[in-house]
């Protein structure tokens, strides 16, 4: 465990702020662009948060990946989803036979898709796409137990963390974060919670569908979870991600830990990614300028997280996508690949006035 946590805590300091002077300098140059000054909006902000997380006036956002992890959780026994925990496994084999809305989307951003088995509790077949973390078989149940230990916390975010090297090793320069697990929108609440403050009867939504008995069933969860882990003296990231997250959760906040770490932006999906998110802010602050939002969804936690990350507009990192999506597995992000695909190219193929030999404006 200590030479694992000493990984952990090294890959938390690489994780440095955006680079101001890049950001500065990007602004400069699309004032110079041949458009009137803040003409293409939310997409000018989108350039100058490209180049502060990369170091370059320029950006290179042009090699999409999506990261899917897929885990299991023991909150589902608390009837919290309106699906049965079978679905899991169910769904992951669709991902691999390309027939989830994830695969058409990915397909449409030409990016390639990477599934993870991050602790599905069925058995998957091997497959070239596929990646297993091999830890344990689903998180415990978070109403009576930890989801994990601290050591399956730090092997879930280091295990995601090698996933986005090789990744970024391979010449991927965007990374893309997409779930799935039956009942963890619990877990994304209980976090939301933990890390925000923000009560549960806030932070909790009806998930895949669940009716107003689930509903209340999932808060009452969310309520008891948070209970035990501050009776239990929980405090810090790692700690507050073990008690109450969950195998794809950490694997995630551990992949965006390690593209920070390398200056390579990541794109969020929707609530469980961002709770992801959460968890990897706590346990390096300035990974925070290295996200992207895709898109705000219909939970109502969902803006309580992105309004804590400082994803807003008001802060000029606002979600690119407001279309009431709640799937999830990565589909708000892929739908969101283009734009930021588009921004990184704006910058790198439009000349400035002095260029095109365009008069500005008197």
């Amino acid at each position: 465990m200590s030479d694992r946590l000493e990984l952990l805590t090294a890959l938390c300091a690489a994780v440095v702020p955006a680079n101001q002077i890049t950001v500065a300098a990007a602004r400069a140059r699309l004032d110079q662009l041949t458009k009137p000054q803040g003409s293409l909006g939310q997409i000018e902000d989108l350039i100058a948060r490209l180049a502060g997380a990369t170091g370059q006036v320029i950006p290179p956002t042009a090699h999409p990946a999506i990261i899917l992890a897929a885990a299991d959780h023991g909150v589902a026994a608390e009837g919290v989803s309106a699906f049965p925990q079978a679905v899991t496994v169910q769904m992951c084999l669709n991902y691999l036979a390309g027939g989830a809305a994830i695969n058409a989307l990915a397909d449409a951003a030409g990016a390639r898709l990477l599934v993870v088995d991050a602790g599905v509790a069925g058995d998957l077949p091997d497959d070239p796409r596929l990646r297993r973390l091999n830890i344990r078989r689903g998180g415990g149940n978070i109403v009576r137990e930890p989801a994990l230990s601290e050591p399956e916390a730090v092997a879930a975010l280091l295990g995601g963390a090698s996933l986005a090297d090789e990744l970024i090793d391979d010449g991927v320069d965007l990374i893309a974060l997409g779930e799935m697990g039956i009942a963890n929108t619990t877990p994304a609440a209980a976090l939301t919670s933990a890390f925000t403050g923000a009560a549960p009867t806030v932070t909790v939504g009806r998930g895949t569908g669940v009716d107003d008995e689930g509903l209340a069933r999932k808060v009452a969860a969310v309520e008891t979870a948070l209970g035990r882990a501050q009776a239990a003296g929980i405090t810090g990231g790692l700690q507050t991600l073990a008690h109450l997250g969950g195998l794809e959760i950490a694997a995630l906040a551990g992949a965006i830990l390690a593209a920070a770490a390398r200056r390579v932006p990541v794109l969020l999906d929707g609530y469980i990614t961002t709770s992801a998110a959460l968890a990897a802010a706590a346990l390096a602050p300035a990974a925070r300028d290295y996200m992207l939002a895709s898109h705000c969804s219909v939970e109502p936690g969902h803006t309580v997280a992105l309004a804590h990350l400082g994803l807003t507009a008001e802060a000029g990192a606002g979600p690119l996508l407001h279309l009431g999506l709640r799937l999830g597995e990565g589909s708000g992000a892929a739908l969101a690949l283009p734009l930021v695909i588009a921004a990184a190219r704006v910058m790198r193929e439009m000349a400035t006035f002095g260029e095109a030999g365009v008069a500005e404006k008197a």
